[in-house]
């Protein structure tokens, strides 16, 4: 079974077509019915993404192509959001890395690129927008090599395909010269043929590591991660594995899988897949999932530090009160609790004065996000 699975995360510069680039994978994958609307920017869904054009939170999607199951998960171009790049490595075999044919590969590139080639990762090269004026492809071909090269890329990863294209248009081929551009078709047969299935052990017992939290307005929180051994289902009874070493029991009430732009329940949580889990009141990211009690919980990939600290606080100004309806220190500090349990890359702290908290995170845009994100939830501070 685990053969017929790729999972694969696409790496790239703020605007460079990644998002454009999985609306048509999903389309051409027939992710979509026949009287479905086909969604524009599906994988955008905070209201911060569709209006900047930015990613700012790793979400998964999956394609069902020719008996294959490509699990996709879209990652932040930008550096502060590297916390997000770095937990999704663990359950991905291959990447792809999308490329401005004009800009060639920028310096986020080079950051994340560096991040999953560690890793050991297999990447696709995708250079996309060469139906824009000046585009030079075989230029900007020579560039990503050289950055293999700088970032001590194996030599299998140094062989990693290159397909031309342009997502807008939705075609991409492996010779700009000789194929016909038709259709997105090449880039989804580059996948199967190039990244490898995942490594993964049906026959012993189930086990998962925790990449990432999601919510569901009927079971609450998911857990998200690849199957790394055995399966599961709803109904089945699996332990969680805590950081601190504790061990709680709880049912599984529900298996997701991830579809074009919605969750879909999944009959069976399969070894190698990317799959979303609840029946846990409270489960965080990094912790480990297990039909034995006995297992060893499995190590998290390690994140890099904070780089930067802001001071958050009550609005103590002659206007308070006004713009927001949570404006107690109290209040701030709770939904602060709840964001460093789904963003691993930032970290709070009680500052010396009472009612002041540091919040430390990669850069200053991460906190702005995070500034305006509270703001728009009614909090004022």
């Amino acid at each position: 079974m685990t053969d017929k699975i790729r999972n694969i995360a696409i790496i790239a510069h703020v605007d460079h077509g990644k998002t454009t680039l999985v609306d048509k994978l999903l389309e051409a994958g027939g992710a979509y019915g026949a009287h479905q609307e086909v969604t524009e920017r599906a994988m955008d869904s905070m209201d911060l993404e569709k209006e900047k054009g930015i990613t700012i939170k790793s979400k998964n999607t999956s394609i069902h192509w020719n008996d294959h199951t490509i699990n996709i998960i879209d990652t932040p171009g930008h550096a502060d959001f590297g916390g997000e790049v770095e937990r999704v490595m663990k359950m991905v075999d291959g990447v792809f890395l999308v490329v401005d044919a004009y800009e060639g590969p920028q310096a986020q590139t080079r950051f994340v690129l560096k991040k999953a080639l560690a890793e050991g990762l297999h990447p696709i090269v995708v250079v996309n927008k060469v139906d824009r004026d000046f585009a030079r492809p075989s230029e900007v071909r020579d560039m990503v090599l050289e950055l293999f090269l700088d970032l001590d890329a194996s030599e299998e990863q140094f062989e990693a395909p290159f397909f031309y294209g342009s997502a807008k248009n939705g075609f991409f081929v492996s010779d700009l010269e000789n194929d016909e551009q038709k259709d997105m078709i090449p880039l989804l047969q580059g996948i199967v043929d190039s990244v490898p299935a995942p490594e993964a052990k049906a026959e012993e017992p189930f086990r998962m590591l925790v990449s990432n939290i999601d919510w569901d307005n009927y079971v609450g929180r998911v857990a998200l991660g690849k199957v790394l051994s055995g399966q599961v289902q709803k109904g089945d009874n699996v332990w969680l594995l805590r950081k601190d070493g504790t061990k709680v029991r709880s049912k599984i009430t529900r298996v997701f899988e991830y579809g074009a732009s919605a969750s879909e329940d999944s009959a069976i949580a399969a070894a190698g897949n990317i799959v979303g889990i609840s029946g846990f009141e409270d489960i965080d990211i990094g912790e480990t999932l297990a039909l034995d009690e006995k297992a060893e919980a499995l190590p998290f990939v390690n994140i890099d530090p904070p780089t930067i600290t802001m001071q958050f606080s009550i609005n103590n100004g002659p206007f308070a009160g006004r713009d927001g309806k949570h404006v107690t220190s109290r209040a701030i500090r709770e939904r602060l609790d709840r964001e460093i349990k789904t963003n691993i890359s930032i970290e709070v702290s009680d500052a010396e004065r009472a009612g002041v908290f540091n919040v430390s995170a990669r850069g200053a845009m991460q906190i702005a996000v995070l500034v305006e994100t509270m703001r728009r939830e009614g909090f004022e501070l």
